[in-house]
């Protein structure tokens, strides 16, 4: 597989170009995001799909996290095309922006971690967004937010999760956890491999995510003034659900992934 391992050159000098006009659009468009969720979401966040047919809020979801990152120059392109509700969706992981890019083709409900409750702003729009969220290495908070997901998806509510329990780094795709499948069948619900791919030319860039050692704010800021990009969201054939095997499914999935991920000749 070919990888271009640096998506941008050390010396970027339309850098500061980019920043002096997608930050007032950044600040106008979280501005939307608040009356969405203040206006919107908080009194329509248990819609669920009736007929196949999106209800207004998830809509407004796609628009929003579409928008935000043609700000940050990515397209969002769709391959393949998503189960209705409900589902489990289950992707890959390299930084906070795979959310939008799910997000930007389907409104589900996300599993993050506790950490991002408490984040200014931030945690207020993604528990307005319908959030799940766990606090990594407790067993305890894990079975509760099992239980939320379960509950989700009797519901009609699709739900999606990285099953890699973390970002990975330069492109490698981690073991995928297995207990997070259980959901799916306690629910009696599909499960669909969804491949985030960041892409320019057709070639891979596995560094559009975090890079090691790299924070949120220090990514945030390097992709906000970053060249363009394609941001292809790749719906893939679901997995056989198998009551006996949820280790299979795992790895099903995380197998349809990785062809995916790579590049097309």
């Amino acid at each position: 597989m070919s990888i271009e391992a640096v998506s941008t050159p050390d010396r970027d000098m339309l850098r500061p170009l980019r920043y002096l006009w997608r930050v007032p659009l950044l600040l106008l468009h979280i501005v939307l995001g608040i009356l969405l969720c203040g206006f919107i979401l908080t009194w329509n966040r248990n819609a669920v799909m009736k007929n196949g047919r999106e209800p207004f809020a998830h809509r407004m979801i796609r628009w929003w996290s579409t928008a935000l990152m043609r700000i940050f120059g990515l397209r969002s392109v769709r391959f393949g095309q998503p189960l209705r509700d409900a589902a489990l969706f289950v992707a890959n992981h390299t930084s906070w922006i795979d959310i939008e890019l799910l997000h930007s083709q389907r409104a589900a409900c996300f599993v993050a971690k506790a950490e991002i409750a408490n984040w200014p702003l931030v945690g207020w729009l993604a528990a307005s967004g319908g959030t799940i969220f766990h606090r990594r290495g407790s067993n305890h908070s894990l079975a509760a937010v099992m239980q939320v997901m379960v509950d989700r998806l009797r519901q009609g509510r699709s739900v999606a999760v990285f099953p890699e329990g973390g970002t990975g780094h330069n492109g490698v795709l981690k073991v995928f956890h297995a207990r997070i499948f259980q959901a799916a069948l306690d629910a009696e619900v599909p499960v669909q491999p969804v491949a985030l791919r960041f892409a320019r030319d057709g070639k891979r860039i596995v560094d559009a995510g975090f890079r090691e050692h790299e924070n949120f704010m220090q990514n945030f800021l390097r992709m906000l003034g970053g060249p363009s990009m394609d941001a292809e969201v790749h719906f893939l054939e679901p997995v056989p659900t198998n009551q006996d095997g949820r280790r299979r499914m795992a790895e099903l999935a995380r197998e349809r992934i990785a062809a995916s991920l790579e590049d097309r000749a």
